[in-house]
């Protein structure tokens, strides 16, 4: 089985896209950090809209991205790369460019704009892995996917702590937010496209073009609807838990959140290439179980309460945290190398469809299980971690010629 033992700076970036390509994913994650924890803000304060109102209006852009995957999918498998990264980053500047030409108290123009802010959030992934999957290959194609996260973490967690320093602007502040959001959507935009990266149509077995069915993957795709659940627990489950259930600062599920993107940050590469003498679908399982074993960790941890609650909570986060770095650096990857050169796209399009329901849905389920109590929210969760990471396993790889995976 392919391994990889070192990582080599120079040939990752190579294998992420090339130089021009990595400044074009930390301007984005940059610009994206700026304001997408702020969107819902900017509405109420910028705009005096209703917080109902905008978080409709946010929640319909989020689905009307997900409506268009199939369509980014196509495009994909037409070869198109760098067009479809860059022009996933273009929509995005053209929302908030609509964002910031709304006016006070018009709802209509600020759900166009979330509209098209979620179009390009939802296409970016797909595009991205794509371009990586046609530049790199086997295991380097898993670490650079693991890189490209951990530039756009760290993008993320810098746009957001200058956000957040901004904030005692006010609205004026919020609207020189998104004016450095769209100015780096445009850039990021530019340099992606400049790389001009398409690929080779698949060859047939006759010489003419490959056609054929993307492989279904329904037990990977529904497992994985329940895996991202795991993204919105620092930001959802354990606030709602530290401050509400265990009464504890908000100081604490501030440096979890910290704590998670440095992690992300630090170990998402080393991970991934220490876990690349395993088989991927091994790893995406043992991700699961790592998952489940930290929400059960979080059903005991509340139960301590009082001053112990709220650190051991911040403790077996780690845990949690750990689940998420092997899950993201198994995931994506095990989709590529299950995909067919001429049906990548519309693989990973499924894919995303799946990721991007599963956090859609996932603070639904969240709040409306944690008033039941830490049994019913983390128990149900841990259980349904372990079933699907039990379908992953078990689910068989459908063509022969994958090999190990």
């Amino acid at each position: 089985m392919e391994t990889v033992t070192t990582i080599r700076p120079r040939a990752l970036v190579r294998a992420s896209g090339g130089p021009r390509y990595a400044v074009a994913l930390a301007v984005d994650a940059l610009g994206t950090g700026l304001l997408r924890p702020f969107l819902l803000l900017y509405g109420v304060m910028v705009l005096r809209l209703s917080a109902p109102a905008t978080g409709i209006a946010m929640t319909a852009g989020i689905v009307v991205g997900l409506v268009c995957m199939p369509s980014v999918g196509r495009w994909l498998d037409r070869g198109a790369r760098s067009t479809v990264v860059a022009a996933s980053m273009l929509v995005r500047a053209l929302g908030v460019a609509l964002l910031l030409a709304t006016p006070a108290g018009h709802v209509g123009p600020f759900a166009a704009a979330a509209l098209l802010l979620g179009v390009g959030n939802q296409a970016w992934p797909a595009a991205h892995a794509a371009l990586v999957a046609t530049v790199a290959h086997g295991r380097e194609r898993d670490t650079a996917l693991a890189a490209g996260r951990a530039l756009r973490n760290a993008g993320l967690g810098v746009g957001a702590l200058l956000a957040t320093a901004c904030l005692a602007g006010g609205a004026t502040a919020l609207r020189a937010m998104a004016v450095a959001t769209g100015i780096a959507y445009l850039t990021a935009a530019a340099l992606a496209w400049s790389v001009r990266l398409r690929a080779r149509p698949a060859v047939g077995p006759e010489g003419g073009a490959a056609a054929g069915p993307a492989p279904r993957m329904r037990g990977l795709l529904a497992a994985n609807v329940v895996y991202v659940f795991c993204l919105n627990v620092p930001e959802i489950a354990l606030p709602l838990v530290l401050v509400t259930q265990l009464h504890a600062s908000p100081v604490w599920p501030a440096a979890v959140f910290v704590a998670n993107t440095v992690l992300v940050v630090t170990l998402q590469v080393p991970l991934t290439v220490l876990l690349s003498r395993f088989p991927r679908r091994n790893v995406l399982a043992l991700a699961g179980v790592l998952l489940a074993l930290s929400y059960l960790g979080f059903l005991a941890a509340t139960s301590l309460g009082g001053g112990w609650g709220a650190p051991a909570v911040a403790a077996v986060s780690v845990v949690c945290t750990l689940g998420e770095i092997v899950y993201a650096g198994s995931a994506t990857a095990l989709v590529t190398a299950l995909a067919p050169a001429h049906a990548l796209g519309r693989v990973l399009a499924r894919f995303e469809l799946s990721t991007g329901f599963g956090l859609a849905v996932s603070p639904a389920v969240i709040t409306a299980l944690a008033p039941h109590g830490p049994t019913a929210l983390w128990g149900g969760l841990a259980g349904a971690t372990l079933l699907s990471a039990s379908a992953v396993a078990a689910e068989k790889d459908g063509d022969a010629h994958l090999g190990r995976r």
